[in-house]
């Protein structure tokens, strides 16, 4: 049976509220890229900001998922 990848906040890894940390793993890449990622669009657009906060909110911990 093939495990099913879901997003999550990963509280073990956070800097600020682990989103950035949960879709690193989810993507197998490092969290520092996304962070990076993340900031810029968030100082481009804004919007950045407000989604961070939506996923804070809506994804589950990671001890929840697993």
């Amino acid at each position: 049976m093939v495990a099913k990848k879901m997003l999550y906040k990963d509280t073990e890894n956070k800097m600020l509220g682990g989103v950035c940390a949960g879709l690193a793993d989810y993507f197998m890449i490092d969290p520092t890229i996304v962070r990076l990622v993340w900031a810029v669009f968030a100082m481009l657009y804004g919007i950045g900001v407000l989604i961070y906060i939506a996923a804070w909110i809506v994804f589950p911990d990671k001890n929840e998922v697993v």
